[in-house]
């Protein structure tokens, strides 16, 4: 059953005047999505808010297809729509409407229009007629055929209908105001001619209605009360009246309109997924990298996440882009109640421990949630001589602050027991190929530091990982989306071992695997399992360290002087910008420090990081004088490639490597815990917040939404600046809805 929030906004303020004034007994809305593709996440947020009225208020939703355009549109996508709405939770009944039902209804009312000389038939070249529609600041003109007599241009819509022109060769235009300043309301387009079978209609019809046209008049058809558009349909509101007017219907709809849902590093243009899927950059619409539904539900995201993050983002009119971090976290929330723990190492390290017995294999029994009591279940893991663990747990040379396993120390094996590293075998590159540790029971004064996740690499299952990175390595994907794909936003782990207690299980079951993420198998491969979304790594304690950068100098030269062939060779090579390229080539020592680091992070990645946030710090210094390298500069930039902090957190990682000599993980993990993270820690804070200024929550109850901000500051003042503003935004508003409603 669908889940219903009572959130306060301004639709739901319009229906309930309307509803008490008796303007209306009942609400009908509508979700009309063209199929041409499939549903991305702002459709969610769309849906969910037609949906969720329906429920709320007792009426009804209905699902319309625009289906006016039959060189895009097909059955596969009706198909993909139904089935991405119905896994939301969303039902609509007997009430499934297709526009091109419509066709013979909204022919005729174009004809009437055009008995009425409110709409004409136009011969003028498409070129033509844009130009003639003038500007903003120049009004338009009027087209030679825009006084042809009613009878004329009846006949020559009925050739039109009759397929007796070729496309592109006349369209019907309302006759409206050519002077309007709206220039939608400039002599608009109503029909085209286009000589296409329809995924429904066949060839039935030549001429099809453009979307201005079939909207308004499909919404009367329906008897829909309360036509919901996202904001850039709001310049189409007074022509969408128009139609309603000139054709004199009524009872008649009115349409209102609200942001769309926009998210940092994300496309939801459908066009644009549309090339991403026939370029074979990803695979396929439900690739799990792809902001559509049907790639979160591959994910493994829960369509109650998705619902949670629809509402949490509210219903403004006020056009704004969130970070996708909000999303995890509504993903993250919703999977911690239902993903049980279990052991996987994906990138595994031999361990031999080499006091115990060769044919010994232990069933050491451990909690699936162990660390919410009052749930039961346990699960079996085999333990015995032979083991892996992640080779991430281990280091022949420690930062500072390392917590896991390194020559001579120990470390505890989660639910087993502790052990000690005795030696280390390495192979003829020198890397370390396996571990020799021995069983202890109780250490002599020493402490364990750390807890480690293992399997036993006997009795466990080899499957594949797949971690899942952002695809566009700009905030807000604008232009060429080639240039903004990121080099790699796939990791796959193909060695990975998981313990064998899920083997048996539903094959939609998700699960926590410790300190890592969660995960879930791919439906379609079994073997495969997907990395939802991330833990966050809280596991070292906090500890007070300076973040005082170096002192920042200019920004490095951005103009773009004339280049040298052995620039332009390294720049194409490395595909670069001149202004960034050359502010790191024309630097001493920035070439070998970049092509160094590009080893293990992405290129273009190193050298946005190196122009705009390294370089700027060195003042009168150089490169040789860092106190770190470029290997680790590389794994600052790895962090952020794998989604394992923000762009901020990042920043302030980088002040700290100026005087810290740990790694970037760790300090990472110091900055992370610094924040104030937790809901019910939050919470709290916000209810004092909230009861120290109980006037202005009256005030905000009272329509003064913009206390909103207010709010917010005075919670970041007690965190002292160390709690997600985004975080403390969403919480703030859910009391405030709470205690208002």
């Amino acid at each position: 059953m669908m889940e219903v929030f009572n959130t306060h906004d301004f639709i739901r303020t319009i229906i309930n005047k309307d509803l008490s004034g008796g303007k209306h007994t009942n609400i009908v809305v509508r979700f009309p999505p063209e199929p041409n593709g499939f549903l991305h996440i702002g459709h969610a947020k769309s849906s969910t808010l037609n949906f969720g009225l329906a429920a709320e208020y007792g009426g009804r939703c209905h699902l319309r297809f625009d289906d006016t355009n039959p060189e895009t549109e097909d059955q596969k996508y009706v198909e993909s729509i139904k089935h991405d709405l119905k896994w939301l939770g969303f039902d609509w009944g007997e009430h499934e409407y297709y526009a091109s039902d419509y066709f013979e209804t909204l022919f005729e009312w174009a004809c009437a229009l055009i008995q009425k000389d409110l709409a004409y038939v136009d011969d003028s070249p498409e070129d033509v007629i844009k130009m003639m529609r003038g500007t903003v600041t120049t009004p338009g003109t009027s087209s030679v055929n825009r006084n042809r007599s009613s009878e004329e241009n009846l006949d020559r819509f009925h050739a039109m209908r009759q397929g007796k022109f070729k496309d592109g060769s006349c369209v019907l235009r309302a006759k409206i105001d050519l002077s309007h300043p709206n220039m939608k309301m400039r002599d608009p387009l109503m029909y085209r001619i286009r000589h296409a079978t329809h995924y429904r209609r066949g060839d039935q019809w030549c001429i099809y209605p453009f979307y201005d046209w079939a909207h308004g008049q499909s919404d009367a058809i329906e008897g829909v009360t309360h036509s919901i558009c996202t904001l850039e349909f709001a310049p189409n509101r007074v022509l969408y009246d128009w139609y309603l007017d000139a054709l004199e219907i009524n009872p008649r709809p009115q349409q209102y309109e609200f942001a769309r849902l926009n998210l940092e590093y994300t496309v939801t243009s459908k066009r644009k997924l549309l090339r991403l899927v026939e370029e074979n950059i990803v695979d396929g619409w439900n690739d799990p990298r792809m902001p559509t539904l049907a790639g979160y539900r591959r994910r493994g995201v829960r369509s109650q996440a998705i619902r949670l993050f629809c509402e949490s983002v509210g219903t403004t009119k006020v056009d704004s882009t969130h970070d996708p971090a909000l999303l995890e976290h509504c993903i993250r929330d919703d999977l911690n109640h239902h993903a049980p723990r279990v052991h996987c190492v994906q990138d595994p390290l031999p361990l031999t421990l080499t006091n115990c017995s060769k044919d010994q294999v232990e069933y050491l029994s451990a909690p699936y949630w162990p660390h919410d009591v009052p749930r039961k279940g346990t699960r079996d893991i085999p333990f015995s001589r032979e083991l892996l663990i992640e080779r991430g747990d281990f280091s022949e040379h420690p930062p500072k602050g390392y917590r896991r396993l390194t020559p001579g120390g120990i470390v505890r094996l989660r639910h087993a027991c502790i052990i000690r590293c005795t030696d280390v075998k390495k192979n003829e590159a020198g890397q370390v190929e396996h571990l020799f540790c021995e069983r202890i029971h109780q250490p002599d004064g020493e402490k364990p530091r750390g807890t480690i996740h293992w399997v036993d690499a006997t009795y466990s299952v080899p499957v594949t990982v797949r971690v899942h990175s952002r695809m566009f390595t700009e905030a807000v994907p604008d232009g060429e989306l080639t240039d903004m794909l990121a080099p790699s936003s796939l990791t796959e782990y193909t060695q990975a071992r998981i313990e064998p207690s899920v083997s048996n299980d539903a094959p939609d079951q998700r699960y926590q695997f410790v300190r890592l993420g969660y995960y879930w198998r791919d439906p379609q491969s079994p073997s495969i399992f997907h990395c939802i979304v991330p833990l966050r790594d809280s596991s070292s304690k906090t500890k007070k360290h300076s973040k005082t950068a170096a002192p920042k100098t200019d920004p490095p030269q951005t103009s773009q002087p004339v280049l040298t062939a052995d620039e332009e060779e390294w720049l194409r090579k490395n595909q670069l910008s001149s202004a960034i390229g050359l502010a790191i080539y024309r630097v001493p020592g920035g070439r070998d420090f970049f092509e160094i680091a590009s080893r293990s992070a992405p290129p273009t990645s190193v050298g946005n990081w190196m122009a705009n946030h390294l370089l700027p710090t060195l003042g009168t210094n150089s490169l040789a004088d860092l106190p770190f390298g470029p290997n680790k500069f590389a794994q600052l930039i790895q962090l952020s490639q794998h989604k394992k902090a923000g762009h901020h957190e990042i920043r302030t990682v980088l002040q700290s490597m100026f005087e810290s000599d740990e790694s970037p993980a760790e300090l990472l993990t110091r900055v992370q815990d610094s924040i104030v993270q937790d809901p019910g820690t939050l919470k709290q804070v916000i209810g004092d917040v909230l009861k120290e200024y109980e006037d202005r929550v009256q005030a905000y109850a009272n329509g003064k939404v913009g206390l909103l901000g207010f709010f917010v500051g005075q919670v970041m003042k007690q965190t002292k600046g160390k709690a997600d503003p985004k975080q403390v935004q969403v919480l703030i508003s859910e009391e405030l809805s709470r205690i208002t409603s």
